[in-house]
């Protein structure tokens, strides 16, 4: 006759504590190769941060890792030559220039993309659906191949000779806007408005239907419920595009170089900081610390928003 055992007590609370500790593992891990991750990320960023406190011979010679062993030999000249240097109307006016184009360039698309967005959510028109994909499908456009019929645009006008009629057909102005920054922060509201119209219309689009039939029936317009409800309503999504349009203008580099070209005084701060290392490379060494200079403005506006950027990223990403 066979005997059945059964495992003792303390076996059972041995495999018990032995799953918990594997459970317990298992669901940390993913947090584990977070931060490896974010760590791994981060190096680059170290060594640049290092060797802007170096020395142009330190940087040619040693790697920044040898800041470990050598801590005393940091110093502040890189950044005082950065902030003393003048070409171009100093660091300090590349600055500027640099908001003069992503201010209007960030708010101006919002502006546009969140009245566009709510008319494609909730306004019934003919041909709304074609013209939504019309206007998503323009993301696909490579800015590349766009900037130079830009420029062109801006320099000299749209022109359109019929040879049947010997007549010119003017469709564009001249509006003289080479060289500017006006210039630049139009080509960014351009390329950023397809975007924020796709963005908003999803957040718009998942609003209650439930608020804005209330609203009709208390006799308020489209104007009034956009203005009362879907801009309140929308602040998540309309800061985490402010984000995501703000650090790509700003830090920008070829649509500003290609508008403004020569134009020294309305350079921006990254054609400003690229122009630092000189002729054949002579003050390179001076390119970490510009580059961290630049980083001041685009940090405090992303932590002046963040607490939205997850919320309205997750929120306009997929159609509720």
């Amino acid at each position: 006759m066979a005997v059945v055992t059964t495992p003792s007590k303390s076996r059972l609370g041995e495999r018990q504590g032995a799953g918990k500790t594997i459970y317990r593992f298992l669901r940390a891990l993913p947090t584990w190769v977070l931060w490896l991750l974010v760590f791994v990320w981060s190096i680059p960023t170290l060594g640049l941060f290092v060797n802007s406190f170096r020395t142009r011979d330190a940087q040619s010679a040693t790697g920044w890792w040898s800041f470990f062993n050598d801590p005393q030999g940091l110093s502040l000249d890189n950044y005082s030559d950065v902030m003393a240097a003048q070409v171009g109307g100093g660091v300090g006016n590349a600055l500027l220039n640099s908001l003069a184009i992503a201010i209007p360039a960030t708010i101006i698309p919002i502006a546009i993309a969140a009245f566009a967005a709510y008319a494609f959510a909730w306004i019934p028109f003919r041909g709304r659906e074609w013209l939504f994909i019309a206007t998503v499908a323009l993301l696909a456009i490579p800015l590349q191949t766009s900037l130079i019929p830009l420029l062109q645009l801006f320099s000299g006008g749209g022109h359109w000779t019929i040879p049947l009629l010997d007549k010119t057909i003017t469709f564009f102005p001249d509006l003289d806007l080479a060289g500017s920054v006006t210039a630049v922060w139009l080509t960014h509201t351009g390329f950023g408005l397809p975007f924020a119209i796709f963005l908003l219309h999803n957040y718009i689009s998942g609003l209650p239907k439930d608020v804005f039939e209330s609203a009709q029936i208390d006799g308020a317009n489209h104007f009034t419920i956009f203005w009362r409800l879907v801009v309140p309503l929308s602040v998540p999504v309309l800061a985490a595009f402010a984000i995501f349009q703000f650090l790509w203008t700003y830090n920008d580099y070829l649509i500003a170089l290609t508008m403004i070209g020569g134009n020294g005084e309305a350079w921006p701060v990254t054609i400003r900081i690229a122009s630092l290392a000189g002729e054949f490379g002579t003050r390179e060494h001076l390119l970490a610390a510009g580059a961290f200079i630049s980083t001041v403005i685009p940090l405090i506006v992303f932590f002046s928003l963040q607490r939205y950027f997850v919320r309205g990223i997750l929120a306009g990403s997929v159609k509720g």
